[in-house]
């Protein structure tokens, strides 16, 4: 199967290229396509050295599918141009996730909602997806009508320009800044634009993206997404209001059997999810699982994962091994 990784060299995209090693995805020639000025350059995969091509060199090789992490500007622009060549395009940016045309995709929720004819399949954002993988089993036994969510999240979410100036702070070096304000020994309440309603791009992503891939517009989602100073992995605070009573033994229990999720809750032994523990896992662990005690049916828990890994490459790659494992590319 010939697979192109469209963004190959930057953060994500040499995620991509590890991830499909790791996970064995059946690759039987390996297309990296990145800005012109990287045509002609090389990256490693499975110990070959593969040369950099062009979007329309790329296409021309008309690979089985393509996993786009480059923007969402060149996805708007060439995941079109993909498709129409007939090749499935799964792409990381944020440009098809609300496009009511397009399937959303978190595979252990809504995979069987693809079809042959999804050309340009939608990866959700990172903290809307361990968000999600967690709620999921949740919802569909107590329902889902609130959720109250902060986000405490990895420099890498921002890409190699964060990860540098952070890296440059703890060394005291002038450098890049990616962001307005230094990030060690800092926390910044911001990730992405502020919008007309005070909330942040990154904020209402979570929003519109839960209820589009838990199929429940009813859900009612309001966060606050804030950038910290560590090195990789998403953490979240989560405050569910559920329609229907709950026992936490329960409650845990259908989040220890569920796909793609480790529980970690041992309090009396301090043990609970932390970015450490899920650096280079795919998995989403979840913790600190306590009732709140000031409003009923309601729920309080902590949510780690990689968001290079399960909140964009894995993810990504799950949803080619879905399709593939169907026959639909």
């Amino acid at each position: 199967m010939k697979v192109a990784v469209v963004g190959a060299t930057g953060l994500v995209g040499t995620k991509m290229l590890q991830v499909l090693a790791e996970r064995n995805f059946p690759v039987t020639e390996l297309i990296p396509v990145a800005s012109e000025r990287s045509v002609g350059k090389e990256v490693t995969f499975k110990g070959k050295q593969y040369k950099i091509v062009s979007m329309l060199d790329a296409i021309a090789t008309k690979p089985a599918v393509a996993l786009f992490s480059a923007g969402g500007s060149t996805s708007l622009e060439w995941a079109p141009e993909f498709a129409k060549a007939g090749i499935t395009v799964i792409d990381n940016s944020s440009a098809w996730r609300m496009d009511p045309t397009k399937k959303l995709v978190v595979p252990e929720i809504n995979a069987d909602s693809l079809t042959a004819e999804d050309k340009i399949i939608a990866n959700p954002n990172c903290s809307t997806i361990q968000m999600v993988v967690a709620l999921n089993p949740l919802h569909k036994r107590y329902g889902c009508s609130r959720i109250v969510v902060s986000t405490y999240q990895s420099v890498t979410g921002t890409g190699v320009k964060a990860v540098n100036q952070l890296m440059n702070e703890r060394k005291g070096i002038q450098g890049e800044m990616a962001y307005k304000y230094p990030i060690d020994l800092n926390v910044i309440p911001q990730i992405d634009v502020f919008l007309d309603n005070g909330y942040t791009k990154e904020e209402m992503k979570m929003v519109k993206e839960t209820m589009k891939i838990m199929r429940d517009d009813s859900i009612r989602v309001t966060a606050t997404t804030v950038r910290i100073p560590v090195m990789g992995g998403h953490s979240e605070s989560v405050n569910i209001e559920f329609e229907k009573e709950f026992e936490l033994d329960e409650v845990k229990k259908i989040l220890s059997e569920a796909p793609g999720i480790i529980l970690v809750d041992e309090p009396a032994t301090q043990q609970y999810p932390m970015p450490m523990d899920a650096h280079e896992k795919d998995e989403v662990f979840v913790g600190r699982i306590r009732r709140d005690e000031t409003q009923a049916k309601t729920l309080n828990m902590w949510i780690v994962s990689d968001n290079l890994r399960k909140g964009a490459a894995t993810n990504a790659i799950q949803i080619a091994e879905y399709l593939n494992s169907k026959g639909l590319i």
